[in-house]
């Protein structure tokens, strides 16, 4: 099966930035699409960015100017960098891609489980 592992994580002053991986791991198979979610305590989870194989991007509101998402297909991997970060981007924050695994023939649709960030005042 394919799997997400996410890093980059931490605690951050804000106004500093850092950098999320997610390296999608399996035997073979191909990413249609990744994206970034983030939840929050006590809050929904959203999304926060997409990227698809064809280099399109799609951002929240709330961090658009800030944030950037871009991949490396070669290592199977999306990265999203956060500029800027406030407080209110506390979260944990999760890789998701969907594609198809061609060892059992099927699409598939993996999520990672998640890298904390903290941005403290």
């Amino acid at each position: 099966q394919v799997q997400l592992e996410e890093s980059g994580g931490g605690l951050v002053q804000a106004g500093g930035s850092l950098r999320l991986s997610c390296a999608a791991s399996g035997r073979i198979f191909s990413i249609n699409a990744m994206g970034w979610y983030r939840q929050a305590p006590g809050k929904q989870r959203e999304l926060v960015a997409t990227i698809t194989s064809g280099g399109s991007t799609e951002y929240a509101d709330s961090v658009k100017g800030r944030f950037t998402i871009s991949r490396d297909n070669a290592k199977n991997t999306v990265y999203l960098q956060m500029n800027s970060l406030k407080p209110e981007d506390t979260a944990a924050y999760t890789c998701n891609a969907q594609g198809r695994d061609y060892v059992s023939n099927s699409a598939f649709d993996a999520w990672g489980q998640g890298t904390l960030v903290t941005v403290s005042s």
